[in-house]
């Protein structure tokens, strides 16, 4: 990777780590603002599975689909492919507005943030940043 390249792979790691942060402040002691949490768990699994496909050359396409971008990562490395994300997708956007509410309850809350810490581990476990 060039300079450049090196730069903008930072930048998407540093953003990812702040949604890491309000994901962990939000659930320190206890879920508050549980969709909050997941949405923030969703958008931490997409900067670092992009994160992964710019670190490999590929060109990166604006979508927040979980499961598109787990797929793309698994055709490079195939422990991506073992990764459940469960709905987490549905997190990214359309349920941040109130047509289209749900409040995932603790358990699932918590389960999309192990989903999203997991994610982290394996795309940090295979680049050099």
């Amino acid at each position: 990777m060039n300079p450049e390249e090196i730069q903008y792979l930072k930048q998407w790691l540093v953003k990812a780590r702040e949604d890491k942060i309000a994901v962990e402040k939000l659930t320190e002691t206890s879920v508050f603002a549980p969709s909050v949490v997941c949405f923030h768990c969703q958008q931490m699994a997409e900067k670092y599975l992009k994160a992964f496909l710019i670190y490999h050359g590929k060109e990166i396409i604006k979508t927040h689909d979980i499961e598109y971008l787990l797929a793309e990562c698994a055709e490079i490395d195939t422990a991506f492919s073992m990764i459940d994300p469960k709905n987490l997708s549905d997190f990214g956007v359309s349920i941040r507005y109130p047509d289209e509410l749900y409040i995932p309850s603790d358990e699932e809350t918590f389960e999309y943030k192990s989903i999203a810490f997991n994610i982290e581990e394996l795309v940090l476990s295979r680049i050099k940043s």
